[in-house]
């Protein structure tokens, strides 16, 4: 192959991150690659995440593009991708992952706990909803959209006192500026993948971005993503998940959240990832067994 043809959404975080993977692909491969635009139900609508169909709304157009050969490999951001596999399509690199925190862009370099009473926060996601209305019940959950500059625009202009975004995103998109605090993942976990890519090829294909795939990554993010699989829980459900590996021990933590912020449970279990076939299924299966063991289900709409 002398050109690797790159599906991507449109928007300028999608565009800026595919860049990066094509210049690696380029720097270890020595193919060539181009860059092809695709949109995506999720970039045309303005509704809520929740009322269009969650994660899907960015991925189908670009699956759809691949499957079509109008592309040889698609970059996810790994967050937005349901975690049901599609016949002929497969994963083949999950890029080093980077910061998977979750940020407050805040008027007056406020933070979480100093924003005042009443305070105008916005987000589009359902998790992030619920553990603002669970950290800070006297703050104002704004539903919003829009890309990274929109939302950071209605601070500026005082629609609103704060927006929750994604340390990973505004990095890429030049924007860590704007950031006022980061939220520790101990208290504020995140989505499951937050902070990583995911490069997928038609089945067969899989040697064009091997080079690019990093184990560890690759390993932490299944954990998290398959407690979401478990759960039967999709991306509007208000679950947050935080995978590490120290010293071969895969530690993971899940938390649920009620949408309305009142009650949350939580769940984390550590193996040692060369005791077991698949470390990240087994570690996933433990904390998603103990999660509905608790009533998750009743949060989340998961099977009990």
């Amino acid at each position: 192959m002398t050109v690797i043809r790159i599906g991507t959404r449109g928007s300028t975080l999608a565009m800026a991150q595919t860049t990066t993977v094509a210049r690696q692909l380029e720097s270890k491969t020595g193919v060539e690659t181009e860059i092809i635009p695709i949109s995506t139900q999720g970039d045309r609508s303005t509704e809520s995440l929740s009322t269009i169909g969650g994660q899907g709304v960015f991925a189908n157009a670009l699956r759809e593009a691949l499957l079509a050969g109008e592309c040889d490999v698609v970059v996810h951001s790994l967050k937005d991708l349901p975690t049901a596999t599609v016949p002929g399509l497969t994963i083949a690199a999950v890029p080093k992952r980077v910061d998977e925190r979750d940020v407050l862009c805040a008027r007056d370099e406020l933070t979480l706990e100093t924003l005042p009473a009443g305070a105008r926060v916005g987000t589009g996601s359902p998790r992030r909803q619920a553990q603002l209305r669970s950290r800070r019940p006297d703050l104002e959950v704004v539903d919003i959209r829009g890309n990274i500059d929109s939302r950071l625009d209605k601070v500026t202009n005082g629609e609103l006192d704060a927006v929750i975004l994604a340390a990973a995103g505004l990095a890429r998109a030049g924007r860590a500026a704007a950031i006022t605090e980061y939220l520790g993942l101990s208290g504020w976990p995140t989505a499951p993948g937050q902070g990583a890519l995911a490069i997928e090829v038609r089945d067969g294909d899989e040697k064009l971005v091997k080079v690019l795939d990093h184990k560890p990554s690759r390993t932490k993010t299944e954990a998290e993503r398959h407690v979401l699989a478990f759960l039967d829980a999709g991306c509007s459900a208000p679950l947050g998940a935080h995978a590490v590996i120290d010293d071969g021990l895969l530690f993971l933590d899940a938390r649920v959240y009620a949408l309305d912020g009142s009650r949350y449970l939580t769940s984390s279990h550590a193996l040692y990832v060369n005791d077991v076939e698949d470390p990240a299924r087994e570690a996933a299966q433990r904390v998603a067994d103990e999660l509905l063991s608790q009533g998750a289900g009743d949060l989340t709409g998961a099977r009990a």
